[in-house]
């Protein structure tokens, strides 16, 4: 379902080039290929003639990044950002990528991910008199690479990075290096590509498709990647921890044809439908999905079970920025904009309803109101992915579990609530399985602690969750 219904929303997509005579083009395709990932800001940074120079500001990359806008870009590098708010507010002054322009040297930053010790550092970072020019997290860094002890940026950047604890995928440009980094237990994804001679680093692997770029491999956890002129070198600034990719970027927040970690997401999501037909078959005559990532799984529940797969729920993709707020009333409003049910296919019929998570329900509950309206005479839903019981400080809007229905209520109390005739959850030990990620250490290297509880990381003292290492 669509992430400005339901509340799920992931914080932003990251997109750099280097060494290509028409960087922002680049970047512009590959943002509008991230612009799922945040819809609320868009941002560029471009290194030009030793210089660097920003465009940005608030709404979708077809509004900032206009065709006359970008008939005045130019440059041999940039680096951009497409932002969802979650630490720090909006604002334009928090609209990525941040560029810090000082006495002896410029530097444009952009992240994916949340800092969870930000605020202890802001803290400390101003009584040495740092002084912040946004409410964003991603600044921190910025000042910890000032105050570094070393003359070499690189060592400073290595020191900044180790300061920090959470999730995080950082781009850090100069005039003459692009830093990438991330972070030691990789919760974010982040790849590597090639386009001719340039090197390309994106989010999902869907924007080096979009931008005709050869996939290379993904970033390590721990490791910094500095690409200038010379080429491109490899080092770590930190040991790699158990790594811990979210599990929701299989489930909901990435493009079906993007890959991570080399498992294509289209298929992980199918082989989640599959497995909810191994752990619970339904007796109906029509299974539908919830567009769009409800879709992926739905096809492979119908392949598994035998039920006949039908689009039974109609997208509607020309509705204007109004709806994308993240508001409770906007978002009921926006279900009856955003989806209608196709009454040709569900009319008489029992049917089986997939979609990849709840978080409040109020959307579950519109759309099952919908398709009875609509004729159907059982509705039956699905969900591709365990009960979300857990807030994540990974960089998702559900810091709060007091907006978690799973935290207060029973499947069945849900069940009633939303008006299903029945509802199942995935199991954890289904999820996991049915995306197929190798094992790593003791697990399969993905974090799962919106459905288990288990952080991968410390979660600081200002958050309502104790550290459980996973």
């Amino acid at each position: 379902m669509l992430a400005e219904l339901k509340g799920l929303n992931e914080e932003c997509g990251l997109f750099g080039i280097w060494g290509h005579p028409d960087a922002a083009q680049v970047t512009y395709y590959g943002l509008h290929s991230l612009q799922h990932r945040g819809q609320e800001g868009t941002g560029m940074v471009l290194a030009k003639d030793g210089k660097l120079f920003s465009e940005k500001g608030e709404g979708l990359v077809t509004e900032v990044l206009t065709a006359e806008k970008m008939q005045t870009l130019s440059g041999n590098a940039a680096i951009g950002h497409v932002r969802y708010t979650t630490a720090g507010g909006g604002g334009y002054e928090n609209v990525q990528p941040l560029l810090f322009n000082f006495q002896n040297e410029s530097m444009a930053m952009a992240h994916n991910g949340n800092i969870l010790n930000a605020d202890q550092l802001k803290s400390q970072l101003e009584a040495q008199g740092s002084i912040f020019h946004s409410t964003s997290d991603t600044e921190v860094l910025a000042h910890l690479i000032r105050k570094g002890g070393s003359s070499e940026l690189k060592e400073r950047i290595k020191t900044g990075l180790n300061t920090l604890q959470g999730a995080y995928a950082y781009l850090i440009m100069t005039e003459s290096e692009l830093f990438v980094a991330m972070d030691p237990n990789g919760l974010r994804p982040l790849s590597l590509g090639l386009l001719g001679d340039a090197y390309v680093v994106a989010s999902e692997t869907c924007a080096l498709d979009i931008v005709g770029a050869d996939f290379l491999r993904d970033i390590e956890p721990g490791e910094l990647l500095i690409i200038n002129d010379e080429g491109i070198t490899s080092e770590r600034f930190a040991a790699c921890k158990q790594r811990s990719m979210c599990t929701m970027e299989y489930v909901y927040f990435s493009r079906p044809d993007s890959n991570i970690d080399s498992i294509n997401v289209h298929t992980a999501r199918k082989n989640l439908g599959k497995q909810l037909a191994v752990e619970k078959l339904i007796e109906a005559d029509v299974v539908t999905g919830v567009p769009d990532s409800g879709n992926s799984a739905a096809i492979g529940y119908a392949e598994a079970s035998g039920i006949p797969y039908e689009m039974g729920l109609l997208k509607n993709r020309y509705v204007g920025r109004t709806f994308i707020q993240p508001s409770q009333s906007l978002r009921e409003q926006g279900v009856k904009m955003k989806l209608s049910p196709v009454r040709g296919v569900v009319e008489g019929k029992r049917v089986v309803m997939v979609d990849d998570s709840i978080v409040r329900g109020t959307t579950s509950k519109r759309i099952v109101q919908m398709l009875k309206e609509a004729g159907a005479t059982e509705v039956h839903v699905l969900i591709s992915s365990p009960p979300i019981k857990n807030p994540c400080f990974y960089g998702i809007d559900t810091s709060d579990k007091d907006e978690l229905i799973a935290a207060k209520k029973s499947v069945e109390e849900i069940r009633e609530l939303i008006g299903a005739d029945s509802l199942t959850f995935l199991s954890v030990e289904g999820t996991v399985e049915a995306i197929g990620r190798p094992f790593e250490g003791e697990n399969r290297g993905q974090c799962l602690a919106c459905f288990n509880g288990k952080y991968p990381t410390e979660i600081y003292s200002d958050q309502e969750i104790d550290f459980i290492k996973c």
